[in-house]
């Protein structure tokens, strides 16, 4: 049975209607994705952390999301065309939704509220942020973009990790095969 999860209906990047239970039983790492952001770079370790484990039942999934300093401004085509020329990417991208605000996405309405607190790399992300005279809002938030969330094989919230954990990080490695070794 699919969880509200994974019932939440989506849009793949070229328009295509979904929902995450095309990945049921899969542990998966959604990410709000940005490509004028500082962390843009993290595409890389995406697509890599996605090579390394896609062939055990996980995939990364790019939710491209403007809310964080106009930093995703492009239309699907440029953001595909920004990511595959860039970065190589493979994994699966979405159409871009808002993940934060009156109009949060449906789908991070609900990861948000299954996990809502995040684990930091070394609680100073958000400080520095503030620093730069950016409000992160609550904790339960998100905070900026390349916020990543864990989602084991029965579509529950697993872990939640802050932007300034990279995705090839040993925390988030770590949680990836714990869940798939589930």
């Amino acid at each position: 049975m699919a969880t509200a999860i994974q019932q939440v209906p989506l849009k793949t990047i070229d328009g295509k209607d979904t929902t995450l239970d095309v990945y049921a039983g899969k542990v998966l790492l959604a990410v709000n994705v940005a490509s004028k952001c500082g962390l843009t770079p993290q595409y890389t370790a995406l697509e890599e952390t996605y090579k390394k484990y896609k062939d055990k039942g996980f995939a990364v999934l790019g939710f491209p999301a403007n809310n964080f300093g106009a930093q995703e401004p492009g239309t699907e085509a440029e953001i595909t065309d920004f990511c595959t020329t860039n970065y190589g990417v493979d994994f699966p991208m979405f159409s871009k939704i808002s993940v934060k605000g009156d109009d949060q996405h449906p789908l991070y309405q609900k990861l948000t509220a299954e996990k809502p607190t995040k684990t930091y790399k070394d609680n100073t992300f958000k400080e520095r942020l503030q620093g730069y005279g950016i409000d992160t809002g609550r904790e339960d938030e998100v905070t900026w973009n390349f916020e990543k969330f864990l989602i084991a094989k029965d579509g529950s919230v697993a872990g939640r990790f802050a932007p300034d954990i990279a995705p090839d990080d040993a925390i988030i490695t770590n949680a990836i095969e714990a869940e798939l070794a589930k």
